[in-house]
């Protein structure tokens, strides 16, 4: 697959680089680990972007709540009685509370409003390897590596859901880490939290040779470390 190969293509020449552990050696290779991934009770900071879809629900007022309601591209929501409200660059409990005051200002006495994120159209994540379906998926709210690997229609048979690697970039930065999603799935290890931009390997055994090379070496599942 092309997003693997994009993976993969500097491999002869990594260098994997310091920010806490100590440093293995990969062949002429180093890899230093850096820290565990954020599991979902750290991922409650996602904010709102524009095109995102939210459900907006007003307790006991049917009229101001929507199963679906779109940020508009100026990341606004436009809402009835109280007008444009900025959502982008908010979470959506912020969004919730200054919906709440809004509200609370004028019209209600002591409204309660819950907003989820349907779908964080403004994220998209990217899923390769042994699954169905490869490819760009948008991502809905806070996304799971589970339900990454669903939303490609799941692994094949032949997968080896012992080894999936997640690649993630932050800033100029690249770094990854492996997972064994049958332990995720017994409840032997949290499902984590993905982020924008993460690219999903799913059976590392189909990555290069010198990939897997620095995948083995890694000292722990959820644990990434950079390379360059």
């Amino acid at each position: 697959m092309q997003i693997v190969k994009a993976a993969t293509a500097a491999v002869a020449c990594i260098t994997l680089t310091a920010c806490g552990g100590g440093p293995e050696r990969v062949g002429t290779t180093t890899f230093t680990p850096i820290s565990e991934i954020t599991h979902a009770s750290a991922d409650e900071t996602y904010r709102i972007g524009a095109s995102d879809l939210l459900k907006l629900s007003v307790f006991q007022v049917e009229a101001l709540s929507f199963d679906e309601i779109r940020v508009d591209a100026g990341g606004q929501l436009q809402l009835p009685v109280i007008g444009a409200v900025t959502a982008q660059g908010l979470t959506a409990q912020e969004l919730s509370r200054e919906i709440e005051r809004r509200l609370g200002d004028r019209y209600l006495r002591n409204p309660s409003v819950s907003v989820t994120v349907m779908e964080a159209a403004s994220q998209k994540i990217t899923v390769d390897g042994a699954v169905t379906k490869a490819g760009v998926y948008t991502m809905r709210g806070r996304t799971t590596l589970l339900q990454a690997i669903a939303m490609a229609e799941g692994a094949t048979r032949t997968a080896d859901l012992r080894s999936v690697a997640v690649f993630r970039t932050e800033g100029e930065q690249r770094s990854v880490a492996v997972f064994d999603v049958s332990a995720i799935r017994a409840g032997q290890m949290a499902d984590p939290i993905l982020r924008g931009d993460d690219v999903v390997v799913v059976d590392t055994n189909r990555l290069s040779a010198a990939m897997r090379d620095i995948i083995a070496a890694l000292p722990a599942l959820g644990v990434f470390g950079y390379y360059r």
